[in-house]
């Protein structure tokens, strides 16, 4: 197993593991239990990740007792923060009711008439356990709506872990498998370009077996690597022309973007789409919503008066009534307005001070987003950018997601972390709507201290 406290030349990696040495011990306890020590790969730190012990509104304090500023956010999953009141209200009160009836109940209408209210595709609704089980379901119901077995995704688009969507999102961009994955499922999906709309036009006049494509529909990764409004309206139009389904998988833009989603807020209409994270307010969730002439495939009577066979849908935890709780709690708090917008507006002060400083500093990288999200693009390349003038759009996919040098992105979470704040390892994260402005301008001094420190280590330029 590797030794998480073997010496270091790295003046960062060792006041990292001098300030959190219970995180390093169960770290190492945890080495002996799961592979890598870890049960999620976005949680890969080097030379370890810290261990969390409670969280409340956008904060969180390890088990060394450090507070940091969070934009993990449950992984975008708590644009409320961590325990809100009403939804923490709410799951205390089902708790004492039970946590799993193995049985209809009634939260999960209510659950279900939300969404309905909510989103403008859900002529219908079922629930999943979790993204994952979203998308596999969406791409199921596609196949068998359209008897056609192609799919076409996006390079760097994101959709969960299972089999259709393993490949092509950080490598494998020529479309072979990733390993376990079958080399007919792989035949079966098309990569398509991710900022080309022409190349993906011949695309679907090239084929006639493709019955959906998918896309997060603000970008690669929510908007990593961006896409313009007029790029999703022509798919929308292309699906169309050729009978495609569109899937808009909003597994992190649902209820985050706007109430409505990015297809609310775009004026976009899929014909389905994927949800979880906010949607179950904190706690596991998921479904797939869409038109009703497609969701159909699940209904029993439907199939029995139409004669068709039925698409099998089981999952122990789908509409868990705590999720459902919790659910209903968050989605009545954003439906009321103001949420999304808050954080939003919290990501764009984020940026404006995280560039100020960088340019203050006179380091040529940039911070960047839409919405609640961000970024910190690190330059690999030294392109001549100045960071509160930085434009995404005007940089292709392998420069914005694929080619930043893994030890500099390392080195500078860790001094983020040493100055009081957690963010991804893109390097990003989410704002949610109790950031408060101190804590914003706490981040961008965070990070400004991270770079003095990469500078004074000699990976930056001083």
């Amino acid at each position: 197993m590797p030794d998480t406290t073997s010496p270091t030349n790295s003046k960062i990696v060792a006041a990292y593991r001098e300030y959190t040495p219970k995180s390093a011990a169960r770290a190492q306890q945890a080495r002996q239990v799961f592979p890598s020590g870890l049960v999620h790969d976005s949680r890969k730190l080097d030379p370890y990740a810290f261990y969390v012990d409670h969280a409340k509104g956008s904060r969180k304090w390890d088990i060394d007792g450090h507070e940091y500023i969070d934009y993990y956010g449950g992984h975008g999953a708590l644009i409320l923060g961590h325990s809100h009141p009403k939804v923490m209200e709410a799951v205390h009160a089902q708790l004492d009711k039970g946590t799993h009836y193995g049985a209809c109940h009634e939260l999960e209408i209510r659950w279900g008439e939300l969404v309905k209210q909510m989103v403008p595709c859900a002529e219908r609704v079922r629930f999943t356990s979790s993204g994952t089980e979203a998308n596999l379901m969406a791409l199921r119901l596609a196949r068998a709506f359209t008897g056609k077995p192609k799919l076409v995704r996006f390079k760097g688009h994101f959709h969960g872990w299972q089999d259709h969507v393993a490949f092509g999102v950080s490598n494998h961009f020529d479309g072979t498998p990733t390993p376990g994955v079958l080399d007919g499922i792989a035949e079966n999906v098309l990569l398509a370009p991710p900022d080309d709309i022409e190349a993906t036009r011949q695309i679907f006049e090239s084929h006639d077996d493709i019955g959906a494509v998918i896309l997060e529909p603000t970008g690669a990764s929510f908007g990593q690597v961006p896409v313009t409004r007029e790029f999703v309206t022509e798919l929308r139009k292309i699906a169309t022309e050729h009978g495609v389904l569109l899937i808009f998988d909003e597994v992190v833009t649902g209820f985050r973007v706007g109430p409505g989603g990015a297809q609310a807020h775009y004026g976009i209409m899929p014909d389905l789409c994927s949800m979880a994270k906010i949607l179950a307010g904190g706690l596991p969730g998921g479904a797939v919503a869409g038109r009703e002439d497609i969701l159909e495939l699940l209904d029993f009577e439907v199939a029995e008066a139409k004669g068709f066979e039925k698409i099998g849908h089981q999952g122990t935890y789908n509409a868990n009534p705590m999720s459902a709780a919790a659910g209903i709690a968050a989605l009545e708090l954003i439906a009321d307005g103001g949420i999304c917008d808050t954080a939003t507006a919290r990501a764009d002060l984020l940026r404006r001070r995280v560039n100020e400083a960088l340019e203050a500093e006179d380091v040529p990288w940039a911070c960047y987003g839409e919405h609640s999200g961000f970024y910190i693009f690190t330059n690999p390349g030294n392109l001549p950018i100045t960071p509160t003038t930085f434009d995404p759009f005007a940089h292709d996919h392998a420069t914005l997601k694929g080619s930043q040098k893994a030890a500099t992105i390392t080195k500078l979470r860790l001094g983020i972390i040493l100055n009081g704040v957690d963010m991804s390892g893109k390097p990003g994260g989410l704002t949610s709507a109790v950031h408060s402005e101190a804590d914003i301008e706490a981040t961008a001094e965070a990070v400004r201290a991270a770079v003095r420190m990469l500078k004074d280590e000699g990976d930056l330029a001083a």
